[in-house]
């Protein structure tokens, strides 16, 4: 039987649990963001029925022919809407291309905001399972995502609801991945993910279709994290890294190859963002907690999102 590599944390000992039970779910939380950077959640209240469907609609808009999934192409948003075809996305630094390719569908907008086109999702005609589905995914793990968010805040000390504001209305994705199997000329350097960190706050992820997701510890080897039914895997991203002068940190991670070529792999992870207007500057707090001095730059969620979708290829 699998076991999980990470710390794993009950949700509902949080939402529902007495004082000293919220107060350790918020110490473990905290701590594994800090130590490890990485944590797996059980009863989230993520419908497990809900993501099987997604991935079945997932599956059913893969198997389009490229020439259909090219029409929806999102370049045109940097790549937060719409399809990302195989190969166009790399890792930071990494010249060779990832081994995936990717659908982005983001938060519903308000229609004064719809001449806005890095607002507006694409959908695929072809699946027309594809919006509600993965809308109601969307939701669902929007409202997992501000609860761990009020957590987070409170083992930085912070006001409770200081981290959710800061993600109200902003451009947080859900990336629905398809790895295919293996192409035979593939360079020997290709990963499905090659070595990366996330760029947003935290990330929530689906338990995956298949094994892969491995995480860099600080001896220099890998650690394998299960895709556990039942589990959302979730870690810590550059810009709260960046806003807590490194407390919490961003981990790198990657996607490893299968031993089966021809094995397929599924994921959906939940990119959660701040506002573009975020003041990422480090809160001094914890410029107090990790020394006295600001390791990290001061400047806007925008500002650093724009560079590192320049930086991986999507910009």
């Amino acid at each position: 039987m699998l076991t999980q590599t990470i710390p794993v944390l009950d949700l509902q000992d949080f939402l529902v649990g007495e004082s000293d039970r919220q107060q350790a779910f918020v110490k473990t939380l905290g701590d594994a963001l800090r130590d490890l950077g990485f944590f797996a959640l059980t009863n989230h209240s993520v419908d497990a029925a809900l993501i099987r469907s997604a991935y079945e609609v997932s599956e059913e808009l893969f198997s389009l022919p490229d020439d259909t999934k090219a029409q929806y192409d999102g370049s045109h948003t940097g790549g937060q809407r719409g399809f990302t075809s195989f190969g166009k996305e790399h890792a930071k630094d990494h010249a060779v291309p990832d081994l995936k390719e990717f659908w982005h569908v983001g938060r519903e907008v308000p229609s004064q905001l719809a001449s806005d086109s890095t607002r507006q999702n694409v959908l695929p005609a072809e699946v027309p399972q594809f919006k509600p589905t993965i809308t109601a995914l969307y939701q669902q793990l929007d409202a997992c995502a501000a609860v761990l968010l009020e957590a987070c805040a409170l083992y930085l000390e912070l006001p409770r609801s200081q981290l959710r504001d800061m993600v109200q209305d902003s451009h947080t994705l859900l990336r629905i991945t398809h790895y295919p199997p293996i192409p035979a000329d593939t360079p020997t350097a290709s990963l499905r993910a090659a070595a990366h960190e996330d760029i947003n706050f935290i990330t929530l992820l689906c338990e995956a279709t298949a094994p892969g997701l491995e995480l860099l510890q600080r001896d220099g080897t890998w650690l394998p994290i299960q895709a556990l039914p039942g589990q959302i895997i979730v870690d810590t991203g550059d810009m709260l890294q960046n806003l807590t002068n490194g407390l919490l940190k961003s981990t790198t991670h990657r996607v490893s190859n299968p031993g089966n070529e021809r094995d397929r792999r599924f994921s959906m992870p939940f990119f959660v963002h701040p506002r573009k207007t975020v003041d990422l500057t480090p809160l001094a707090n914890c410029v107090t907690r990790t020394g006295g001095n600001a390791l990290y730059p001061s400047w806007t969620a925008g500002e650093y999102l724009t560079q590192r979708l320049k930086e991986i290829g999507l910009g």
